[in-house]
Formats: structure tokens, C-alpha cells, sequence
């Protein structure tokens, strides 16, 4: 008896080459990729048909039509799964999914010693004054040297807030540089924190100890605009902003304000509220401030890696297998029944 065809559908949208090679490799599942532009009735055709939606993270890449929102998913009556290709999901609306019974899965940590090894490199960059000194070799003769002379980071303290797989990772670097390690995060016991690296504080004790504060915690109603303009006046004077998490997490307007005023010594800024940020903004203006294109988990290594965690968790969510990332645990038994209903 030859097994019903599994349809994983995704967009045009890049991807590493190593999830569509995985899932090749699989004779009884089916990958269709649609454009984002251009035909919109054979994307809603496929999509339609599709057991898995395997969506970018990219709110500002992937045109809104395509989200994983109510309409749409009104419209895949056979969709048990919305796989979202990084850590993040913004593109996904999971109390919608969870009601029609579909899983949510991430690929968390997949990207997570890009991402700190950015987060590191921006903390250099901001702290030894390097884009400064860079910008300064390439327009002017005669400066000091000691007019862009930064700082070590050696003997610092770095404040983490949230210490997943990517704070984690973090926290190993930093300490490797001998830096001091905080983090707080609600989702950690106090010993588990602990054990991870740092040393459990709350989130006021971070702002008011820290020379560093890193963003490492997801992009929800309980983050949005946590660091606003009482955070950034709560941090340590001359301390650096940094954030490689989402856009929305920190105030932009009251990042500029706390580094106009003096009270913040730089940035460092991989995530904005618009990406890329329009050439007239003013953090770009700015010499302290390092400014990335949400690019801290863009390196090869990386992204092949993401294709392949996700290629193989599709499969599993497919067997019927509960995935090691699954964003709304809630929907599980109802996934398993549709899943059962749907494939047999």
C-alpha cells in the first residue's frame, strides 16, 4: 500500500539548499514552492493542498498576504503544521493556529553561535570605538589616535536578558573575555540560570549594575518596549545598549534620545521596527552606534543548519512525532487527531 503524500509547501523566498535536498530524501513527502509575488492564485492553490507551511520569519521580506493569520489559514483546511524558518515567528499568529489545531515549531537554536558571535563582535565593535576609528582613517589625516581610543570589555559586567540557547552561548563568550555575567529571565528558575552561566538578578538590578545589556528574549506582549526611556535612564551612565533579539523589544526613539543626551556611551543595533531602517534614521547618524541588518544568525553555517532542522523536524511532525520545538504545546492532542484524520 503506497502512503498518502505529505505536502510541505514554502515560499521563494531564499533558503539554504539543504532543506529542499532533506526533504528530497523522503519518498513519501511532496515540496512545493510558491512565489511571493506574481501569482497569487497558484500560491493560494498550493497552499490550500499543503499538510505543512514551512514560512519566513522575515516580517518585512515575506508580502502579509502570505502570513500565517486567521484568513489564511481559513483557506488550508488540511494544514496541520506552520513550521517558521528561524527562531523567531512573527509572521505567524500562533493563538490563531492553536485554535484551528495547527502546531507552531521554531528552529531555536539553530542559529544561536552566529547569533552570539555577533552579539560579541557588536560589543567590541561599540566598546574599542572601531567603526569610529574606521571611518576616521578614511576621511581625514592628522587625528590622534587617541581620539577614538575605546575600552576593554575584560573585568565588565554584561547583563543578559533572557539566557536561551543564544544568552547562553553568550555568557560562555563573555566570560571567556573575563567579563562578569548577570541575566535574568522569567522563564528560568533561579538555579537554572545558575547553571547556564550567570548569575540570577532582576531586571532592575541588571539596568542599574550592567556596562553591557544584551537582548536575547522573544518579541512579545510581555517585551514589547521593554527597554524604553525609563530602562535606558535606569542603565549605568557611559553603559552600551546591545540587541540582536526583535525589533519593538527596545523604544528606537528613546534609544537616539539616551544616546543624545549622553546617558548611553553607544549601541550596538542588529533589529529595528522597519528592516532595513530608512537611510535617514538617526541611529545611523550616529558614530557610537554599530548598526546590522538583522544579520547576527545570516552566516552559512547558520543558515544551513536552520534548513536542516527544519527540514527534519517537518518530517517528524509529520510521523506524528511531538517536535523538540513546538511553540504551542496545547494544540498536540487536537494536532494528533487531524493529523491521524488527515494523513491516516
Amino acid at each position: 500500500m503506497v502512503a498518502p503524500l505529505k505536502r510541505v509547501v514554502r515560499s521563494d523566498l531564499w533558503i539554504d539548499g539543504a532543506f529542499d535536498e532533506c526533504l528530497a530524501r523522503e519518498k513519501d513527502v511532496a515540496l512545493r514552492v510558491f512565489p511571493v509575488r506574481g501569482d497569487d492564485a497558484g500560491a493560494s492553490e498550493a497552499l490550500a493542498q499543503a499538510h505543512v507551511y514551512h514560512i519566513s520569519a522575515a516580517k518585512d521580506e515575506l508580502p502579509q498576504a502570505w502570513f500565517a493569520r486567521k484568513a489564511l489559514l481559513d483557506r488550508c483546511p488540511n494544514l496541520m503544521c506552520v513550521s517558521a524558518g528561524g527562531a523567531g515567528y512573527d509572521t505567524v499568529d500562533v493563538a490563531a493556529c492553536t485554535a484551528a489545531g495547527i502546531a507552531v515549531v521554531n528552529q531555536s537554536g539553530g542559529n544561536a553561535v552566529s547569533v552570539a558571535e555577533h552579539t560579541l563582535g557588536l560589543m567590541l565593535g561599540v566598546s574599542r570605538r572601531m567603526l569610529e576609528g574606521d571611518r576616521r582613517m578614511r576621511r581625514e589625516i592628522g587625528y590622534a589616535r587617541e581620539d577614538v581610543m575605546g575600552h576593554e570589555i575584560s573585568g565588565k559586567t554584561i547583563g543578559l536578558v533572557g539566557i536561551g540557547h543564544i544568552g547562553t552561548r553568550v555568557a560562555s563568550l563573555a566570560r571567556a573575555f573575563g567579563m562578569k555575567v548577570l541575566a535574568t529571565d522569567p522563564l528560568l528558575s533561579p538555579e537554572e540560570i545558575g547553571r547556564r552561566g550567570a548569575r540570577p538578578v532582576q531586571f532592575d538590578e541588571l539596568l542599574a549594575q550592567s556596562d553591557f545589556v544584551s537582548l536575547h528574549c522573544p518579541r512579545d506582549a510581555s517585551t514589547l518596549r521593554m527597554m524604553n526611556a525609563s530602562a535606558f535612564s535606569a542603565m549605568k551612565r557611559g553603559a552600551i545598549f546591545i540587541t540582536t533579539a526583535r525589533g519593538g523589544i527596545h523604544d528606537e526613539a528613546a534609544l537616539v534620545a539616551s544616546l543624545q543626551s549622553g546617558h548611553l556611551a553607544g549601541a550596538g543595533v542588529d533589529v529595528w521596527d522597519q528592516e532595513p531602517p530608512a537611510l535617514n534614521h538617526p541611529l545611523l547618524a550616529m558614530d557610537n552606534v554599530f548598526a546590522t541588518f538583522h544579520v547576527a544568525g545570516v552566516t552559512h553555517e547558520a543558515r544551513r543548519n536552520m534548513g536542516l532542522i527544519s527540514a527534519r523536524q517537518i518530517v517528524g511532525v509529520l510521523n506524528g512525532e511531538r517536535p523538540p520545538r513546538l511553540i504551542n504545546p496545547e494544540v498536540w492532542p487536537e494536532f494528533e487527531r487531524r493529523r491521524i484524520r488527515i494523513l491516516g
